[in-house]
C-alpha cells in the first residue's frame, strides 16, 4: 500500500507576508485560500505532489499552544523545510531580490546536494536545492 506526503504545514506571524514570499518570491501557486474565525489557511505548491499549508501560530490551536509555537517560529526553530527547483541560480536570484534574508548562497554541499538558505519573513529557515 503507496502512501506519500499531502500537506506540510508552515507556522507563520504573518500571513499575507508569507504568501508573498512563497507565491512571488519562489514561485509556488496557490492551491487554496481559506480564511475562517480570524485564521487563515493558505495552501501552495502543484497539483498532485506534497503541498504546504501557512497558517498563524493560534490558526486550529489554543492561544498557549499559539504563544509557545509564535517563540518557536521567532528563533527559527522549526524546520528548516527543504524545497527543490531545478534553477537553483535563478529562484535564489529572485528569492534574494525579493528582500528575503539570505542565510546561505548557492553552494555545492559534501553531502550532495547544491543548495541555497534563506528566512521567510516569519524567520522559518527555507532551503533551496537543485534538483
Amino acid at each position: 500500500m503507496p502512501i506519500s506526503l499531502h500537506y506540510s504545514p508552515i507556522v507563520v506571524s504573518d500571513p499575507e507576508a508569507a504568501l508573498a514570499f512563497y507565491r512571488d518570491a519562489l514561485g509556488m501557486p496557490v492551491a487554496q485560500d481559506v480564511s475562517s474565525g480570524g485564521h487563515r489557511w493558505i495552501t501552495l505548491g502543484e497539483p498532485g505532489s506534497a503541498q504546504i499549508v501557512l497558517s498563524d501560530p493560534e490558526a486550529g490551536r489554543s492561544p498557549a499552544d499559539g504563544e509557545a509555537l509564535e517563540e518557536l517560529v521567532v528563533k527559527g526553530a522549526l524546520g528548516p523545510w527543504v524545497f527543490a527547483t531545478d534553477d537553483l541560480d535563478a529562484t535564489f536570484a529572485k528569492a534574494a531580490a525579493s528582500g528575503a534574508e539570505v542565510i546561505q548562497e548557492p553552494a555545492d554541499q559534501p553531502w550532495g546536494p547544491r543548495d541555497a538558505a534563506f528566512r521567510d519573513p516569519s524567520g522559518n529557515i527555507v532551503r533551496v536545492l537543485q534538483s
